[in-house]
């Protein structure tokens, strides 16, 4: 299953590390982060609930910017 998140990311720099650690979360099977259009499209690995993955997923991405937020 695919799903698309609003981001806050300030570079693209940090959308590309972003997007590393986010394909490196437990339930993630794909990762995309935008920065021109502050988006994230995550493809959940089967099996996994989004709801239960995204706050790991939003941990993972505050390590790199400790101020980013996903809307989910």
């Amino acid at each position: 299953m695919k799903k698309t998140y609003k981001i806050e990311v300030d570079c693209a720099n940090c959308a590309n590390l972003m997007e590393d650690a986010t394909k490196k979360t437990e339930g993630v099977a794909n990762a995309t982060v935008n920065f021109m259009t502050q988006k994230m499209i995550v493809e959940f690995a089967e099996g996994y609930d989004p709801k239960t993955v995204m706050p790991n997923v939003l941990a993972a991405c505050k390590k790199v910017e400790s101020d980013c937020e996903i809307e989910f």
